[in-house]
């Protein structure tokens, strides 16, 4: 693993399906020098990860084919940051639920998540929502809710950084942050600064 001491932390996204080039684009106007992984040699040269939205279990078929699955959960044991959106957020889950028979995830965040909790792709919705640990907390962030999974229980060492239709949406564990919602698609890139600061500061 290659250690940067830049004002700009070198941050991949995982790019096997889903939102790839939208949470470049959007790492890189945060701050973040972002480059897509698809492999595990790049994987193992950047500071922290972001496993996008998409398909949750397409994302775990085709991660466990590339190799990066067993590699991701080892960084994830190390302490690399990593910031999962939508089905990224079910791929950062120890439990899901309603989940494929051999669907396994990356692990790391002490919670209990339902796939497609809020519906369909026709009951895709947006919302105004508050979120802990961002720059400006008091403006709220424009939380775009696409066959979006919610939180159902959380351990002891999660922070609740938001929540919608009485269920988690957003929480950190450590330098380990979801959202059930897509900022990449906003325009708004706080919740990015907020895990380049992560990376930053790890």
């Amino acid at each position: 693993m290659t250690t940067r001491h830049t004002a700009a932390p070198r941050i991949g996204v995982l790019a096997v399906q889903g939102d790839v080039l939208e949470h470049v684009r959007a790492l890189g106007l945060a701050g973040a020098d972002a480059v897509p992984v698809r492999r595990p040699g790049e994987l193992a040269d950047v500071d922290g990860l972001v496993v996008p939205g998409g398909e949750s279990t397409t994302i775990d078929r085709l991660s466990r084919i590339f190799g990066l699955h067993e590699p991701i959960r080892a960084r994830i044991a190390e302490g690399m940051p990593v910031y999962g959106s939508c089905a990224g957020m079910i791929q950062l889950a120890d439990e899901i639920l309603d989940g494929h028979r051999d669907q396994q995830t990356f692990g790391g965040i002490d919670m209990t998540v339902r796939r497609n909790a809020f519906g369909r792709q026709v009951d895709s919705f947006e919302t105004d929502l508050h979120l802990a640990g961002i720059e400006d907390p008091e403006r709220p962030v424009r939380a775009v809710f696409i066959r979006a999974p919610w939180v159902e229980r959380v351990g002891d060492r999660v922070e609740v950084l938001a929540e919608a239709a009485g269920h988690p949406v957003a929480v950190r564990q450590g330098n380990l942050l979801a959202t059930s919602f897509h900022p990449e698609v906003t325009g708004d890139h706080r919740v990015h600064e907020l895990f380049v600061r992560i990376c930053r500061d790890r």
